[in-house]
């Protein structure tokens, strides 16, 4: 990737991650530039071959999360395997690992040491429960984490069970935790030339986002309970079916929304109901008045009222699905739809990189690696290995058999 301009330009990382929440995270570091070296086992991250999609052999589960890096593969079951990575690690600035605590020691990886030796590297460990802790050597994964969190028991509708979120935001909500401690550590670095240790759990990602849910209960002392597809603060921001049987939501927030809701559903007579006369009121008295609007709303369909709304200054839209989100997102000119084009030829669509900058646009974005494919030039270029002693770790079984 020609990451010329990019605003990690120059920045190396070591990405020692598998599966999710670590990939995501790298992916978002190579996509601003960064130069990102995947170190994979022998058998490659565990999400190339997640069914039930694949293109040339690889899991599209892969494919989406590690655009724009370089693979190298080291069995780190071997002494020089594991003083390979070692090297590796001297020449990085950032190593990202998702390693249940404890792993790292014992594949040879002293963190503490390691840093001590070398005070610019920043080292990040994204984890289940943290580094310390009472459940830090558990095992955790998206699922776990949203429903030991609580977001799961606030998901979905009152009286159902409770509903895992539509997406992996246990994972993907700590690979952002994980890039904004990497770049706000890479900014110390630059005035200080010391780097750092960052430790992030998933769990504790989970909690943050709770948000105002959080404080609701620690101050107030309520148990939220299944939000569906309300909010327990605001009865006007919600979603609701109209009478081609397709829903909108409304987010009616404001005194000024809540009277263009009432023009444009013609029922004017609400505005002036004492039933509905504040935010307040109309919380109090939220059953009666969705009765009122969810009847309303079944008189014309969702298009239009949303049309209608839209036109009031009141904010709604369809729910839509997946590929009518995606087929939006190619027609909107924000480059959130970008191809890649497979070493054999295909092309394939990915969402692409929601940072826009005003300096300039990404490059092309490129092709998630083969398992290995970049193990000569990489140990070329960060090591200055000639290419006979690499192929002779290949031959060794030091480096993984995907050598190109």
């Amino acid at each position: 990737m020609n990451s010329s301009g990019q605003p990690l330009n120059g920045v190396r990382v070591l990405d020692l991650t598998t599966f999710l929440s670590g990939p995501f995270c790298t992916q978002i570091l190579a996509d601003l530039g960064a130069e990102v070296i995947k170190v994979e086992p022998p058998d490659g991250d565990s999400s190339r071959h997640i069914p039930p999609h694949f293109l040339d052999g690889q899991s599209l589960y892969f494919l989406g999360i590690n655009r724009n890096k370089q693979s190298i593969s080291i069995d780190l079951k071997t002494d020089r395997g594991r003083q390979l990575l070692l090297e590796l690690i001297a020449k990085a600035d950032i190593v990202v690992e998702n390693f249940r605590p404890g792993v790292a020691r014992r594949i040879g990886l002293d963190i503490e040491k390691i840093t001590a030796s070398r005070p610019q590297l920043i080292w990040a460990s994204i984890s289940g429960f943290g580094q310390t802790g009472p459940d830090n050597t558990k095992p955790a994964y998206d699922m776990i984490v949203q429903a030991l969190s609580g977001v799961m028991s606030i998901t979905g509708e009152v009286g159902r069970p409770a509903v895992r979120l539509g997406i992996p935001a246990g994972d993907t909500v700590a690979g952002l935790y994980v890039c904004i401690a990497i770049c706000a550590a890479l900014h110390r670095r630059n005035l200080t030339d010391r780097g750092d240790i960052i430790d992030v759990a998933m769990l504790d990602c989970q909690l943050a986002m709770l948000s105002y849910q959080s404080t609701y209960s620690l101050v107030a002392g309520v148990d939220p309970g299944p939000q569906g597809a309300m909010h327990d603060s605001i009865p006007t921001y919600r979603s609701f079916k109209a009478r081609d049987g397709r829903e909108l939501v409304v987010t009616a927030n404001t005194e000024k929304m809540w009277q263009g809701l009432c023009r444009t559903l013609n029922l004017p007579e609400l505005a002036g109901d004492e039933r509905f006369a504040t935010a307040s009121d109309r919380l109090t008295n939220r059953e009666e008045l969705w009765q009122l609007l969810e009847a309303a709303f079944l008189e014309k369909d969702a298009a239009e009222h949303v049309d209608n709304l839209q036109r009031n200054d009141v904010p709604a839209a369809l729910i839509k699905r997946v590929p009518e989100a995606l087929d939006d997102a190619r027609t909107a000119s924000r480059d959130m739809i970008v191809a890649m084009q497979s070493p054999k030829g295909k092309r394939i669509e990915v969402v692409g990189d929601p940072i826009k900058f005003a300096s300039g646009q990404h490059p092309e974005p490129t092709y998630p690696p083969a398992l290995g494919q970049d193990n000569v030039s990489v140990l070329s270029e960060w090591l200055g290995m000639p290419r006979s002693v690499a192929d002779e770790l290949l031959a060794d079984g030091v480096l993984g058999v995907g050598s190109a």
